[in-house]
């Protein structure tokens, strides 16, 4: 038998995850919230991989809890990631995956662009994920990842506070065809944002080509996410804590209030 990969945290994103790997014969383990993920690592001292599944809001806190046997064979799949976001609880080569497919409780998992991949595990993945086709592309540098998070980062951050002042339901489309100024705003704060927390200089340019890259792929995509709110509050917070004006940012928060 494969060695087995554990998921901690079985949501949406991570069940797909799961389904692809036992489709290429790697059992899958589940560790949820109610189990003990210590008396686990006990169990399953040698899994191939532990995919960490949960949200970005209990990421760093679920981070601090992996056991010393499992940290060097983690699999990040969560949004808002950065590398200060792992570096600081002393993970120093996970596998990171940008992810770029949709899946909700109401419909089966929908790729938007081909989702990057960098790490140790990064092949094997990949090829897990095309196999339920899902296309992938591995990665080749840090760098290349770091560009790759900033931009799904400045996707999300983008869809989601524009959502809040836009008509219920409104689509990605709607925002790019009636909202353009608002959308490249709200993108270029969040750039600015992106800059400050990894403290260099971005191709902004090339960012932006990638958010209209992202809102073609999927014209039916909503903007407002559940986690709209707590993103808008959290960015806000950011730029506070950094020193950031995010102007268009904070004028949107203004009007909703």
């Amino acid at each position: 038998m494969n060695r087995p990969v554990v998921i901690i945290g079985i949501g949406e994103v991570a069940g797909v995850l799961a389904r692809a790997f036992l489709r290429v014969g790697h059992p899958v383990v589940p560790v949820t919230r109610h189990m003990d993920i210590i008396a686990e690592a006990k169990e399953i001292s040698d899994p191939l991989m532990v995919v960490l599944g949960v949200g970005e809001k209990d990421f760093s806190s679920v981070v601090k809890t992996i056991p010393d046997g499992w940290r060097d064979r983690l699999v990040l799949i969560q949004n808002e990631l950065l590398p200060q976001d792992w570096e600081v609880h002393g993970i120093e080569n996970p596998t990171v995956l940008s992810v770029w497919f949709e899946k909700k409780k109401s419909m089966d998992y929908k790729p938007l662009l081909p989702t990057p991949i960098l790490g140790p595990h990064a092949d094997l993945i990949a090829e897990s994920l095309v196999g339920i086709d899902i296309p992938c592309t591995v990665l080749e540098s840090r760098e290349e990842m770091l560009v790759n998070l900033v931009q799904k980062n400045v996707f999300i951050l983008t869809t989601n506070i524009a959502g809040l002042a836009l008509d219920e339901g409104a689509t990605t489309a709607t925002l790019w065809g009636e909202s353009r100024q608002l959308a490249l705003d709200l993108a270029n704060d969040a750039i600015d944002l992106q800059e400050a927390l990894t403290g260099q200089s971005l191709p902004r340019e090339l960012l932006i080509e990638g958010l209209v890259q992202g809102l073609g792929a999927d014209p039916h995509h909503k903007c407002k996410g559940r986690s709209a709110p707590a993103r808008l509050a959290r960015a806000i917070a950011i730029a506070d804590e950094e020193g950031v004006k995010i102007k268009s940012i904070r004028d949107l928060a203004k009007r909703l209030n």
